[in-house]
């Protein structure tokens, strides 16, 4: 389960800027994830209660958001949305598709005390 790992990192980064900015509480944490990043929001939110047990932000609330899957399609120069990797391209069929967007994880921001 690599949720456990990308929630592991998560709490790092959480802690660090806990560090330079002085807060000691997280009430929220809020991550923006790609629908092409391969990863799970239940298991990220189980890793995620997990992985803050006994930190600043254990209890804190997990809001995940998710971005569309992006691609540049190249037979019809057109950019398109994408469920999931290695569909075709709505407008013209192709699987010929550059990924653009949709593949990130990112904290977004925190609510801290």
């Amino acid at each position: 389960m690599h949720e456990m790992a990308l929630s592991e990192s998560v709490l790092q980064s959480i802690e660090r800027y806990a560090r330079a900015d002085g807060f000691e509480r997280v009430l929220a944490v809020h991550l923006e994830i790609g629908e092409l990043a391969g990863v799970d929001a239940q298991a990220m939110r189980f890793s995620f209660d997990a992985v803050t047990r006994g930190t600043l932000a254990e209890d804190a609330r997990l809001d995940i958001s998710a971005t569309p899957g992006e691609a540049w399609c190249l037979p019809c120069g057109h950019a398109v949305r994408i469920a999931k990797r290695f569909d075709p391209c709505p407008d013209c069929g192709s699987h010929q598709l550059q990924v653009t967007g949709g593949e990130d994880m990112l904290l977004k921001s925190l609510e801290v005390a």
